[in-house]
């Protein structure tokens, strides 16, 4: 004999099975070290990936051995759920994981490649970045000098670079032969970002970060 599936049993299997909604975005951020900016994001809430790159040269298909010559800065890509998060309550977690005062650089790293910008994908990104810009202005009493840029292709980064901070390979580095995850956290510490952030931002300091600084 035939079973019969219940109508709401057949219903509920139905809707496990098709594609849920959600609404995918995607930021490029700028902000210094992008080992760094790929660790602070991630760990936000509702954001699925952040990958390291370079943008805003006019070169193609830049390398860590080029990216700095043909103009580009060191990115992030960062793709999020919006229906968890904004693009501008990225923007403003973002803002407050790194030195918007500083035009020449990000901590030890100095040079365009590793100062601070937001490009937006589209007018309405480019809206709400200089929204988040000017509240945090008003924080700093207008100290910011992250500029938003116009829109600009991404390239990835090598695969090394990626998660960088979290890998348990192991390699020499002036920290000895430790992992990529050890010799970040040196590299880190070393350079002073927390130290700077914390300074420049006082109490509001990876504001909205689970974990931050780390």
């Amino acid at each position: 004999m035939k079973r019969l599936v219940p109508h709401t049993l057949t219903a509920a299997l139905l809707f496990a099975l098709a594609p849920q909604l959600v609404r995918a975005e995607t930021a490029i951020l700028a902000g210094g070290c992008f080992w760094c900016v790929e660790a602070d994001l991630e760990k936000l809430p509702g954001v699925r990936e952040a990958v390291s790159g370079y943008a805003g040269g006019t070169t193609e298909n830049p390398t860590y051995k080029t990216y700095e010559r043909g103009g580009h800065r060191e990115v992030v890509k960062v793709d999020f759920d919006e229906t968890r998060i904004s693009y501008g309550e990225l923007v403003a977690v973002f803002l407050r994981t790194i030195d918007v005062t500083d035009p020449g650089g990000q901590f030890c790293d100095r040079g365009h490649a590793y100062s601070t910008a937001i490009y937006p994908l589209d007018a309405a990104q480019a809206e709400q970045a200089s929204a988040e810009i000017g509240k945090a202005q008003k924080v700093l009493k207008g100290k910011i000098v992250t500029p938003v840029e116009q829109p600009a292709l991404f390239w990835p980064a090598e695969d090394y670079h990626q998660n960088y901070y979290k890998s348990g390979v192991r390699t020499l580095t002036r920290f000895g032969y430790v992992t990529r995850a050890d010799a970040y956290k040196g590299y880190r510490k070393g350079c002073g970002r927390d130290a700077r952030v914390k300074s420049v931002w006082g109490g509001e300091a990876y504001h909205g970060l689970p974990g931050a600084g780390s």
